[in-house]
């Protein structure tokens, strides 16, 4: 018998030969097919971001068209038709295809670093998660384009929906992009999870994980509770419509309001799936430049865990004026105004930690501070409507209107920007400008505050929202002028961020690996990263290791060299446990999602699209998962 061949472990070779030996194998294939195979958590993250920017642009713009028509009374800029769809659209794309997928690209690509695994738990289902994701986006917007864009509000209120009301297939449009989108985070909900539980570096206990995964972690839960209610939710509106069922017609015996209750038990939780990926940011990019360890770190992180779980407690504010129990009300009364402590807490650890530090205002804390100044504001007028006496009066006003993009612009998107300047020289190896940046905090700051403020006062002047024009007799039309005004600034500087990042990516001054002597695992890796993130997987011996190692990391040895492998640890001690092979780039996500989306889009038109779509689908299936069939080596 011929002797076994010898397994190369990582401890058998120096750092420069493992290095090369890794990159190759963690490479993704070169051409057309290979980019589209790649399962590279980091190439997969980045075409998040990019295509959720592109639909950022695209709801911008119906933004900007929408805010020129409201500029002056009875203006003509598009009719009542185009508008519920540039609505409906700027509503649905900002919710759906931007503000949750661009927080879950970031955990997609920045998880995997900060825990010093290398790659994602299941990178396939990631591939797949993407194009499913993108097969949603562009499917809703070329029905926009073929003047077939959904017209009922990013809510899908019944029973607006419903056939009756709503005739054609606009409705159904948005009912399966919902599907589609939702598939998506849900899959991308799942790797977080695995990744985080069972994927970090040796010695990275509990204790350990930066804030910024705790709060990846905790949206990733929220996501599994509550993305279900509105995949549910557009199911039965499609069943409804399609059918012939009746979950919502009042007159055959349907209920009207549970399509309420249902959407908004995931609506509200969504607005912090949006909200606590952007505190997380914030509790990495202030401890960076205040050069100490972010203050109360424990009460930061029971400050995420406790505004999730109350965050399932607060759908029932959206409904204050359906005629429900007023002992039900007074209930969700409170917890609204109770869920305001634990974001409170998290906004005084990061005073603390900048008041007791040496800032150093660079772009990306400029961004924090607009932050913190922005959502304060939401987080008070959010404590205002809270109020059934007062929500009853502002109730489907503009001053709603000015509440929800508080929260979720300043509350969200500064944030996000930060993050941006933060972390492009890691993804990127070049820096951006700090002159254009600072000029760029400034436009956004003054931009959005000239166009949201206004709003607060247009809605306790009687301005309702989601109307298409108004007379000349109400006295809006200044502060519209000016709102509009705030908005195409605001716009600007979205246009100016773009350029900076060009003008990086270009001609940007080297980066290095940790420009700005940040604490956590992600710096430790070349910018941008290896194929294989980290040559030697780090062990982590407290809870700031680029602070407590500053000469060089520990390293755990024992992996294979010759082929993909991650290291699976423990959930609590995150001690070494299990070697496990890393899936192979592969064509058949893209395959599956195709023949997944191809069924949903043909389900619009026939029920018979399920039936048939089942044979594509579980012939893709098969090809995902079907064994290469190789002998793995067990020593």
């Amino acid at each position: 018998m011929s002797a076994a061949p010898k397994v190369l472990r990582d401890g058998d070779l120096g750092d420069l030969e493992l290095d090369e030996r890794l990159r190759a194998l963690w490479q993704t294939p070169r051409g057309f097919i290979g980019w589209l195979s790649s399962v590279d958590h980091k190439q997969i993250a980045i075409r998040y971001i990019v295509t959720a920017f592109c639909f950022l642009g695209l709801a911008g713009l119906s933004a900007i068209i929408m805010r020129l028509q409201l500029a002056t009374p009875d203006a003509h800029v598009v009719g009542p038709d185009k508008y519920d769809q540039l609505f409906t659209m700027h509503g649905s794309t900002m919710m759906f295809l931007f503000a949750v997928p661009i927080m879950q690209a970031f955990a997609i690509y920045l998880v995997p670093l900060m825990v010093g695994t290398r790659e994602i738990a299941f990178p396939r289902l990631n591939a797949f998660s993407y194009w499913m994701y993108l097969f949603g986006g562009v499917f809703l917007w070329c029905c926009f384009f073929s003047n077939n864009g959904p017209d009922v509000g990013w809510f899908s209120y019944t029973p607006l929906a419903l056939t009756k009301y709503n005739v054609g297939h606009r409705a159904d449009f948005w009912a399966q992009m919902i599907t589609y989108t939702e598939v998506a985070g849900l899959a991308v909900a799942v790797q977080t999870i695995v990744t985080i539980f069972k994927l970090r570096a040796p010695g990275m206990t509990l204790d350990r994980i930066p804030i910024f995964v705790w709060g990846s972690l905790v949206t990733a839960f929220m996501v599994l509770f509550a993305m279900p209610a509105v995949m549910v939710v557009s199911t039965m509106l499609i069943l409804d419509r399609l059918v012939g069922t009746h979950f919502f017609d009042v007159s055959l015996g349907g209920d009207s309001l549970l399509f309420q209750h249902l959407f908004w038990f995931f609506g509200h939780p969504e607005v912090y799936i949006i909200f606590l990926p952007a505190t997380g940011f914030v509790s990495a990019i202030i401890p960076t430049f205040a050069r100490r360890p972010i203050f109360g770190h424990t009460a930061v992180v029971l400050s995420l865990i406790a505004t999730a779980f109350m965050s399932f407690g607060l759908w029932v504010h959206h409904m204050f004026v359906t005629g429900l129990p007023r002992l039900g009300e007074s209930f969700f009364t409170a917890s609204s105004m109770a869920i305001a402590v634990p974001s409170g807490i998290q906004i005084f650890c990061w005073i603390a930690t900048l008041w007791t530090g040496r800032p150093r205002f660079a772009t990306p804390l400029l961004f924090v501070l607009g932050f913190i100044f922005n959502f304060v504001i939401g987080g008070l007028t959010g404590v205002m409507v809270a109020s059934v006496p007062i929500d009853t009066q502002v109730h489907d006003t503009f001053f709603v209107v000015a509440h929800f993009h508080y929260v979720l612009i300043g509350g969200a998107v500064f944030p996000l920007v930060a993050a941006i300047y933060y972390w492009f020289p890691k993804v990127t190896g070049r820096m951006m400008s700090e002159t254009l940046g600072h000029w760029n905090f400034w436009i956004a700051f003054i931009g959005f505050n000239v166009a949201f403020f206004p709003m607060h006062i247009l809605g306790l002047e009687g301005m309702p929202r989601r109307v298409y024009t108004y007379s000349a007799e109400m006295p809006w039309a200044g502060l519209n002028l000016l709102s509009t005004i705030g908005a195409i600034v605001f716009f600007v500087s979205f246009l100016l961020l773009a350029f900076n990042m060009a003008r990086g990516l270009m001609r940007g001054a080297p980066a290095g690996n940790n420009p700005w002597d940040a604490d956590s695992l992600e710096w430790a890796t070349a910018s941008p990263p290896a194929p294989q993130n980290f040559t030697r997987i780090p062990v982590v011996t407290g809870p700031l290791p680029l602070w407590e190692n500053r000469d060089a990391l520990p390293a755990v040895a024992g992996l294979r060299a010759d082929r993909k492998e991650v290291l699976v640890s423990t959930l609590t001690e995150a001690e070494p446990d299990l070697r496990a092979t890393s899936p192979d780039p592969s064509i058949w996500p893209l395959l599956a999602a195709l023949a997944i989306g191809a069924t949903f889009l043909w389900s619009i038109y026939t029920p018979w699209a399920v039936i048939y779509g089942a044979l594509p689908i579980a012939i893709t299936l098969t090809g995902w998962f079907w064994p290469k069939g190789t002998k793995e080596d067990e020593s």
